[in-house]
Formats: C-alpha cells, structure tokens, sequence
C-alpha cells in the first residue's frame, strides 16, 4: 500500500497518513445547511472531497464516508446570532422547514450526482440525531464542561487546553471570529462560549424546530428547544464513525470557529482525540473576488448548465487547481476546459487506429516500463496531499507520447479516471449526422495526428477526406466537418 502524505491543519505540515485501522480510512466531511441551492464553490469543496475518497480507493484502502446535513440550529452568522438558516428559508419559500430541508437536499443530491461524486456511506441530518446530541450536551454538563442559563447551554471553552490549536490564533482572536454569542444572555461566562443547546426563550422564544430536553431554563418547558450547529457534527460523527476518526474535512472558513468547537467538545464529551488529520479545501472566486449573490456571481450548477456546458466540463475545471488553493472562476476558464474536456473525449473514442502511430523502430522500446513509468508518476502526485493538478498532466504526457500505441494509452488514463471521475469509461463515439463511417474514421485518425503534431499526415488525411467529398475545418481546438455542396 502506497505512503500518501497530507498536510494536516492541526500540525500546519505535511505528515505521512496512518490509518486508525491498516487499510481503512474513517472521514467525516461537513455538508451543507440545507436552506438554499448550493452554489458551485460549495460543489468545489464536494469535488475535492470526493478526490480524496477516490485517491485512497484507487491506492486500496476502504473508506467510509460519512457527510451531514446540516437542517436545524445553523444561524446566519455562522456563530450564536441571528436567525436560525431554515426557519429563514421556510419563511422565504413559505414552506415548513422540513420540506426546506426535503427540497434543497434533493437539488443538492442530483447535483453531486451529475458532478460524478461518490456517494457518502451515511447521509445523516442533524433532526434525526438529536437524541445523540441532548446525550453529548448531557455529557458535557456532568463533566463540568458546559453550563446553563435560562436562554442556553454554552460550552465554557476556559475548561480546555489549546482551544485555539487547529487555527493556531490566539485567544482574542477567536473571539473577534466566534462573536460574542447572545448578546442579550447576561448568564454567559465568557465571550468566546459557544451554545450547545438554544432554549426556546429569547431570540428563539418563536422557533418553528424544537424538541423536549432534560435542560432546565426557568423560560420554557420542558427544556425545549433546539441544538447549536456546532455539537451536531460531533453527535453525527460519533454516532456513524466514532470516537476517534482518521480525517475530518470541510472549508478553510470552518478553522477558527465551527472545527474548533467541535474539537474542543468532542474531546471533553469523549476523553479521546477526535480527529488525526483534518483537511480543509479553499475558496472558489469569481472574477478574483468572493461570490456574492448580490453581484449575481453565486453561480448554481443549474447556471452552468443553462450556459451550455456538461458538468463534467465544471469538474474538469476543478482538477486543475489544488485543494488547498483558491480558485479563480471566468467564464473564459470553464470555456477553455471545455476545449480540454472535449479533445480529452475525442481521443477516447478516437479508435484503435492510433496502435500504429509511431514509427515500428520506436515501438521496439520496453512498453512495460514506459507504463510503468507513468503509472508510477501518477501515484506519486496523488499520494503527495492529493496533487490533482499534477496527476492530471501526466495524462496530456501520454496522449503526446507517440511511442506508446494508442490501446495503452487508453487503458492507462481509464484506470487513473479512477481518482479524476470524469466518467471517461461512459464516453461514446458522437455520430455527425449524413456523415459517412468512413469519414467519421478519417477524421479520428487526423485528430491523432494533429495531437502528435504528424502535420504530413494530418494534412494527408485532411485531402483523403475532401476526396470523400467533405470538408473539415479547425476553429477553437475542435475539427468540424462540412459536406461540400
């Protein structure tokens, strides 16, 4: 089994991965709040999650896969203020907030689908898991780590050593990014304090998602209320993977706030660390700047769809930046991956005509080594914190190197679409319409010579196939055919 290295936030290096279990990997990724369509930055951090999985898969390893929905207690400043995201969404839609929920995770699952992600092992929502979550506050409570008020139940975060240890701030810092919670609470200890458990008091007095609690608030009965978003991942994790997990990802954001709570909770409730490597992708931008529904650059898959392009166009677009890196979004970008995807699928179908593109004397070489070679590059970018970008070169490598016969060719970049999920193995050959076999034939036979840069024999073909009685002609990186009239 192959040595993959990772840089984990937790360390801020790159550290060799050593599974809990040999050849088994517990990752936990966090999913979205399910009050809105999610927009394609939000697709890029399911992308580069789902490269992950697939880099580990392709290397041996079994993964198990679990990621969240998030359906109650996320509130619009990410922290302990504001309105809860699904009681906002239910008024806006003028839907409960269980068919919010319904809705949008339904967009959200057939567009994960069309992006070709794997599926996650278990799809948990917060709703579902609160008895786990009342069981964590519970525990927290007992433990000293926790206290009430009559509004909540807050963790006290003076209880833990290194509460800032994944974003590596200091203390005041922290609390610029946590907020300063409900302000109205006069019972909360510590600025940075962050609720577990919101009574249906106060701000939330009117909550349309509440449950019955052990908790006691001299305010509400019962204990009512509902969980902070916070505690949920820790309650879903622990419930579907356990009390220590092999890796935890989600987006750079979730560094100072929302993964060090959920540290610093898990491993009061639990007494155990809570994760060994914890990954965080990067931010997708649009014209260098944040996506902003206000600008109109919130793009949704829908978008690039109405737009004219595949969504494997879109995920092609996301492999060639690494996880760890922003991303700039154009439109020109997605129209030159577009070009890319398109001369990608044409060699695919491109036939076997290509087995004799090099001269017999070069095809004497030891093929086994040269895909070995290859095979072994492509290991060695992926196995280094998931270098996509680089593995994906090693592809146009092969597509150029006229010593390998085109069948190899083939056979390789098949088994490495294995962690690139372009669904080249689905690919069919795109038949023109009065176009004749035999001209579909010597047009595909030209394409390898143009990407072997033979322009003799791309011009020979190009004369063979106007005495056939068409035309073609090369615009944008692509070869369309025209009957002569």
């Amino acid at each position: 089994m192959e040595t993959i290295r990772i840089f984990n936030t937790l360390g801020r290096k790159k550290e060799e991965f050593k599974p809990l279990k040999k050849g088994r990997v517990l990752m936990y990724h966090c999913g979205p709040t399910v009050y809105w369509t999610q927009h394609i930055g939000n697709m890029r951090g399911m992308v580069m999650a789902d490269l992950i999985v697939r880099t580990f898969e392709y290397l041996g390893y079994k993964v198990k896969l679990t990621r969240n929905y998030t359906d109650v207690g996320h509130l619009t400043s990410d922290q302990d203020e504001g309105e809860d995201k699904m009681e906002k969404a239910a008024k806006r839609d003028n839907l409960s907030p269980e068919q919010i929920a319904d809705k949008y995770i339904k967009i959200f699952e057939t567009d994960t689908r069309e992006m070709n992600t794997r599926p996650a092992d278990y799809k948990p929502r917060a709703t579902e898991t609160i008895p786990e979550i009342i069981g964590m506050v519970k525990k927290l409570l007992d433990k000293g780590f926790a206290y009430e008020t009559d509004l909540a139940i807050y963790f006290d975060v003076t209880k833990v050593k290194n509460y800032t240890q994944l974003s590596g701030q200091k203390m005041e810092e922290n609390i610029q990014d946590a907020g300063k919670g409900e302000v109205s609470d006069g019972g909360k200890k510590h600025p940075a304090d962050f609720a577990i458990w919101f009574f249906r008091a106060g701000a939330h007095k009117n909550a349309l998602q509440y449950w019955p609690s052990p908790f006691k608030s001299k305010l509400v009965k019962n204990g009512a209320g509902f969980p902070g978003w916070h505690i949920e991942c820790s309650a879903m994790n622990k419930k579907f993977l356990g009390e220590t997990i092999d890796i935890h990802m989600g987006g750079v954001e979730h560094i100072p706030v929302h993964h060090s709570n959920e540290i610093a909770q898990s491993e009061a409730a639990n007494g155990v660390k809570f994760v060994n490597y914890w990954l965080h992708n990067e931010h997708l931008t649009v014209n260098n700047k944040k996506m902003a529904k206000s600008e109109g650059t919130s793009y949704a898959l829908s978008d690039i769809k109405e737009k004219g392009f595949e969504p494997m166009v879109l995920r092609y677009l996301f492999l060639q930046a690494h996880y760890r890196s922003k991303q700039n979004f154009t439109w020109e970008s997605l129209e030159a991956s577009k070009m890319a995807y398109q001369k990608l699928k044409d060699f695919m179908v491109a036939g076997k005509e290509g087995k004799l593109q090099a001269p017999i004397t070069k095809l004497k070489i030891n093929l086994k080594s040269q895909i070995q070679k290859y095979r072994e590059q492509f290991i060695g970018y992926i196995s280094d914190d998931f270098n996509v970008p680089g593995a994906l070169g090693v592809v146009w490598e092969i597509i150029k190197d006229n010593s390998l016969p085109y069948l190899d060719k083939k056979k390789l970049i098949l088994d490495f679409d294995r962690v690139f999920g372009l669904g080249l193995d689905k690919i069919k050959k795109e038949r023109k319409e009065g176009i004749p076999v035999a001209v579909e034939k010597l047009v595909a036979k030209r394409e390898l010579a143009r990407q072997n840069k033979d322009w003799g024999k791309a011009d020979s073909l190009r004369n063979k196939i106007y005495d056939l009685g068409f035309m073609i002609e090369d615009a944008d990186g692509k070869s369309v055919i025209k009957k002569i009239e």
